[in-house]
């Protein structure tokens, strides 16, 4: 009975001396929880992504200018705006405040005509004071393409038998003269707009967000707005900008994003930027200011080392849009003259005044 009682202590301690899991029950598998895990790896769930819109820009030429009417060359020349030119920018500024939202930023050639026309959006924007007043920023690069010899001179129509356009058989004849400078480069216009583009613009999408989105207006010229245009276009990745659905455009055919047109006195190009990821948009912004810190002026031809990431997506709304123009009829005799700050407006001639 000693030796039984002995052999089933014996039993007992070698039993609890076992390892936990050979005396704990085996818990009870999910046949199914592999499987699941393994579709988990495998095909990750669905993400949901959403747009938000960090910025509206616009691309506004200025108004109508003396020169223009004149048909003469105006490039760093300081053509102010006609009578007319003056109330196409302000039908722009109260077509822009009555739907497009409060500017946020305004950005224009240092050149009058772009400035005043700057002018007359600022002015008709309403504030309710819960955002700042923006300032018209003022900046040499947004100027017209320089004409050199031509500035102030007539257009010249294309010679007959002849291949060179009107303005390269004037630069034939009087490129030896005293004083001769030719027109101003394309590398030059494009090093401008990189400028502008990696000094100014990029970084406001960069810092925008969707609480308060920017909403930018650049007032410059019909020649740099174009190079302005594709500057922009090259910060973006490919495939990540696209043409509003039912836009019109010229051509009869696909319209090549790089050249979508000119524009028109106070024409706009108008443009939605959204950024679209699940992940946080600081990471994106970190990631994207890494790449540059204060861009030079030799550093701004590496269009590669700009681009933005492809959470960014550009749309454009609008082409040379003109709708505020409708129904505006020159005023005879004056429309074409320049406009005069100390002048009333035309409207006031006409107003009946009060008999007592």
């Amino acid at each position: 009975m000693a030796s039984e009682a002995n052999n089933g202590r014996g039993y007992q301690q070698k039993r609890k001396s076992l390892p936990i899991f050979a005396t704990q029950p085996r818990a009870r598998q999910n046949p199914w929880q592999w499987t699941t895990q393994a579709l988990k790896f495998f095909f990750p769930p669905t993400i949901r992504v959403r747009n938000v819109r960090v910025m509206k820009l616009y691309l506004i030429r200025h108004g109508e200018t003396v020169d223009n009417i004149a048909q003469v060359y105006a490039g760093v020349r300081d053509s102010p705006l006609t009578v007319q030119g003056v109330l196409q920018a302000e039908r722009l500024g109260h077509h822009l405040a009555a739907g497009k939202g409060s500017l946020t930023h305004i950005f224009a050639s240092d050149l009058q005509r772009a400035v005043r026309t700057a002018d007359a959006l600022l002015s008709a924007q309403s504030r309710d004071g819960s955002s700042p007043r923006p300032t018209v920023k003022q900046l040499p690069v947004l100027r017209e393409q320089n004409f050199g010899f031509y500035e102030g001179k007539a257009f010249y129509t294309r010679q007959q038998d002849s291949r060179k356009s009107g303005k390269d058989h004037h630069r034939l004849q009087h490129q030896d003269e005293p004083g001769f400078q030719d027109v101003e480069s394309k590398e030059s216009m494009i090093a401008r707009t990189n400028l502008f583009v990696a000094k100014h613009l990029r970084p406001l999408i960069l810092g925008s967000h969707s609480e308060h989105e920017n909403i930018v207006a650049i007032v410059s010229h019909g020649i740099i707005l174009s190079h302005l245009w594709r500057s922009i276009l090259s910060i973006f990745s490919k495939h990540t900008v696209a043409l509003a659905p039912g836009l019109p455009v010229g051509g009869g055919g696909a319209t090549q994003l790089e050249h979508l047109g000119g524009w028109s006195n106070t024409g706009y190009l108008e443009l939605d930027i959204t950024f679209s990821s699940a992940d946080t948009m600081a990471e994106s912004r970190n990631t994207a200011a890494k790449k540059t810190a204060d861009p030079s002026a030799n550093e701004v031809d590496k269009v590669d080392s700009y681009v933005l990431p492809s959470t960014f997506k550009m749309l454009v709304k609008t082409i040379n849009g003109n709708d505020h123009l409708k129904g505006l009829k020159r005023a005879r005799g004056v429309g074409s003259a320049q406009h005069d700050e100390r002048q009333k407006k035309i409207e006031m001639f006409f107003k009946k005044t009060k008999v007592s």
